[in-house]
Formats: C-alpha cells, sequence, structure tokens
C-alpha cells in the first residue's frame, strides 16, 4: 500500500490527502522544504501581523485545489490521463520553488532574473536529479504540452495558484475583501476546444473573483506601508551589492554582494555554484543581513529601520512628484548625513554623497491591472454552446472596466524632514 500524507489547512477547513510516491519526494526534496522559511507576503506582517504564512503552504494549497479541478474536469467527461494528472499537480506544487527571501525584491537588485525562470531553473535541476520523471509536469510549466487547458490551470488569469494566494492572503491578514467563491469556481470549470472555460452559472463567482483582485492589490499588495517597507529593504540589497561583501559579515548572500554584478539567467544555469548559493537562501539570511551591525551609515538607517518598523514616509499621489520636490528632500538628506559621516568610517563619501541620497529619497510608480487581455482571457461556455469572453459574457464587468489599468506614484523620504 502506498504511503499517505494527510495536512490540514486552515483555509480551507479540511485535509489535503497526498498518496503519489512522486509528489511526496518532490515535497521532501531540500528544495521544496526551503519554501518553509520563505513568507508569502514578504514584509506584510509590518501591517497584517497575522500575513506570515510561507511559500510553502501556498503551495500546498494550489496543489490541493489543482486536485479538486482535475476531479471536476474528469467527472464532466473531460479526457485526463494519469500521468497528465500526476503531471499537472507536479506543475502548480512547484510553480513557486524559484521565489527568492523577501518575495520578489531579489529580483530587481542582486539577481536580474524572473522568479519563474528561476523556478525553470530549479525544475531543470530536480528533473535531471529525478531521471526525468518532471517531463510532462515541465511541458506543462512551460506551456509545451498539447493539451492547453492543463497549462491554464497552473497559469492563466484563472488557476489554481491566484485561487489559492487570494484566499490564503485574505485569511491570514484579515482582510476579507479577497475571499472568492473557490469551490464554486471549481465546480463550474469546464473544457472547450481545449480552452480552460467557466460554466454559464460560474459567472458572478468570476466576477467577484476579479473585483477580490483588484482590491487586494490595494490593501495588500500595494498598501503604502507595505510598499515604504519594501522600498526599504530593496535599498538596502542594492546598497550592500554596490558596497560589497566587506562591508557585511559573511552570510549566504556572501558570492552576490562579492561579485558587485547582478547575477543574469545564463550565469545562473551555467554555474552550479550559483545556483546552489540561490538555492540556499531564504527569509532567515535576508534577517542575518539586517542584524548586523553595519559600517556604511546607509546601511545601518536602512536595516536599524526595518528591523524596529521606523519605515521611510510615504506619498501617493495620481500624478509624478516635481523633481524640485524630490531634490529638495535629498539635499537635506545630503545635509544630515554630513553630520554623522564620522560616525561609519566604512562610508564611501564625498562624490558618492548625491547617490547616498537616492537609497533614501526615492520616487517610483505602482501599477494594478485586475485584467490583461493579452493573457489567456476568461472564457465562459453558455448552455447554448456559445463561449464569450468574460467581458462581453458579463452584465457587471465591461471591457473599459476590465482593461482599465491604475497607475499612481509614490515618493520615499525620511519621515520629519
Amino acid at each position: 500500500m502506498p504511503k499517505t500524507k494527510i495536512t490540514n489547512d486552515p483555509v480551507y477547513d479540511g485535509f489535503l490527502r497526498i498518496d503519489d510516491p512522486l509528489i511526496l519526494t518532490v515535497i521532501d526534496h531540500p528544495f521544496f522544504q526551503r519554501l518553509r522559511r520563505i513568507k508569502q507576503l514578504g514584509m506584510a506582517d509590518l501591517v497584517y501581523p497575522g500575513a506570515v504564512h510561507t511559500r510553502f503552504s501556498h503551495c500546498l494549497g494550489a496543489l490541493n485545489l489543482m486536485c479538486r479541478a482535475l476531479d471536476v474536469l474528469k467527472a464532466k467527461g473531460v479526457d485526463i490521463s494519469d500521468q497528465e494528472c500526476q503531471g499537472a499537480k507536479l506543475a502548480i506544487l512547484m510553480h513557486d520553488i524559484g521565489h527568492g527571501p523577501g518575495s520578489h525584491v531579489l529580483e530587481n537588485t542582486i539577481v536580474h532574473v524572473h522568479h519563474e525562470t528561476i523556478t525553470d531553473i530549479f525544475l531543470e535541476r530536480l528533473n535531471k536529479q529525478l531521471n526525468g520523471q518532471l517531463d510532462t509536469a515541465i511541458a506543462i510549466f512551460r506551456n509545451q504540452y498539447p493539451k492547453h487547458f492543463l497549462h491554464q490551470l497552473v497559469s492563466s488569469q484563472l488557476d489554481m495558484d491566484r485561487l489559492d494566494y487570494l484566499s490564503r492572503d485574505s485569511y491570514f491578514t484579515g482582510v476579507r475583501e479577497g475571499i472568492v467563491g473557490t469551490d464554486r469556481i471549481i465546480y463550474m470549470l469546464n473544457v472547450k476546444d481545449d480552452e480552460l472555460v467557466v460554466d454559464e452559472k460560474g459567472i458572478y463567482s468570476i466576477e467577484q473573483f476579479i473585483i477580490s483582485r483588484r482590491l487586494m492589490y490595494w490593501q495588500v499588495y500595494m498598501h503604502k506601508t507595505v510598499v515604504a517597507a519594501e522600498i526599504m529593504l530593496r535599498n538596502f540589497f542594492q546598497r550592500a551589492a554596490h558596497m560589497g561583501s566587506d562591508f557585511i559579515t559573511r552570510t549566504n548572500f556572501d558570492s552576490f554582494f562579492h561579485s558587485r554584478i547582478p547575477i543574469s539567467e545564463s550565469t545562473m544555469r551555467n554555474h552550479s555554484y550559483v545556483f546552489d548559493d540561490f538555492m540556499r537562501l531564504d527569509d532567515n539570511d535576508l534577517y542575518m543581513c539586517l542584524k548586523e551591525k553595519h559600517r556604511d551609515m546607509v546601511l545601518d538607517y536602512l536595516s536599524s529601520g526595518l528591523l524596529s518598523r521606523n519605515l521611510v514616509a510615504i506619498q501617493i499621489s495620481d500624478k509624478p512628484f516635481p523633481d524640485e520636490m524630490v531634490q529638495r528632500l535629498r539635499d537635506k538628506v545630503n545635509e544630515n548625513l554630513s553630520q554623522v559621516f564620522h560616525l561609519y568610517p566604512g562610508t564611501v563619501v564625498d562624490k558618492w554623497k548625491e547617490w547616498m541620497a537616492e537609497y533614501i529619497v526615492g520616487t517610483g510608480e505602482l501599477h494594478n491591472r485586475s485584467y490583461d487581455f493579452a493573457d489567456h482571457e476568461i472564457k465562459v461556455l453558455f448552455k447554448d454552446g456559445r463561449c464569450l469572453p468574460i467581458g462581453e459574457a458579463s452584465d457587471q464587468l465591461d471591457r473599459h472596466f476590465l482593461e482599465k489599468s491604475v497607475t499612481k506614484y509614490y515618493i520615499s523620504y525620511p519621515k520629519g524632514l
């Protein structure tokens, strides 16, 4: 009798039963166990104390939903073999395996590689160790498998990833706007002409799903305090990468700081030591870096602020902030920095003075689009056989609403300036 593991998931108030030996092998692998040590929402727990759930629990939750979705589709007569079921389950289980600590922060600092590309590299390495047993899962993940709807279950506008993270993030933050009718949506899934669709009776649940996602972005993912913390964390790693490993005690980040050059995709694919160094990274390493006593004043300012939740102030506007305002704030920062240079003998002064202020006063943009017409439109299957995009099928969501992209501008600076 095959080994069976049962996990309890508070989000769905039930159990996930896993008895596939290959899936259990992947879950027990160090690549996947690493996700236990990486928070799903990065620095969001500074605003929502309960938001300390991990990428590990999210991936298991997405697997749970995938199992249900495949059962529903098979019950409706959709042809899915046991091998394809296993491949789809493995693809969704490992869809986030390439994430680093601090959510997406590292992708824009020491590693210039998107997390999905890093996931692909992880999958290749793991597949080699498992003698090609992940071939089907990788083909589904890359959208190279003949049955396109299997990839849509993993990555699309209505995939098991989004269904789980909305429900899970809503549960652990306490933001009720993220609650969606997950059970009903899954029960209404169907396949038409190799496309994942939703039966007509599920249209209202899809409308709620799209609106909930939009609300969660502004209330959680782009909450201005979360944005402030992420700005400080990103600037910390950019500064550390520029200054080099001499300015930070040895950690698992050391090789990345030592190179002073952002890691590229080719470097990560072709140099095992770079991949191995990245694989060892988790949130513990991130906090070790922050907790060091830094000889550089910028590193010290940013790290102490994050650890004590003394974050930069942030303003958000519908229009870009004037250059004069930005410069005025940076001049003030420079003036304050000049008064404490002597306390940090490691800090590079003089010609880098203006550049240092850019780590502390910054501007940027926030974008929120709840629906992307370029990415597998959600389609509704009517009883008469018609299959229409949600923008045409819905009375509540017209195309203008769906395609509207909201852009806001921010400026961050030390409180009290």
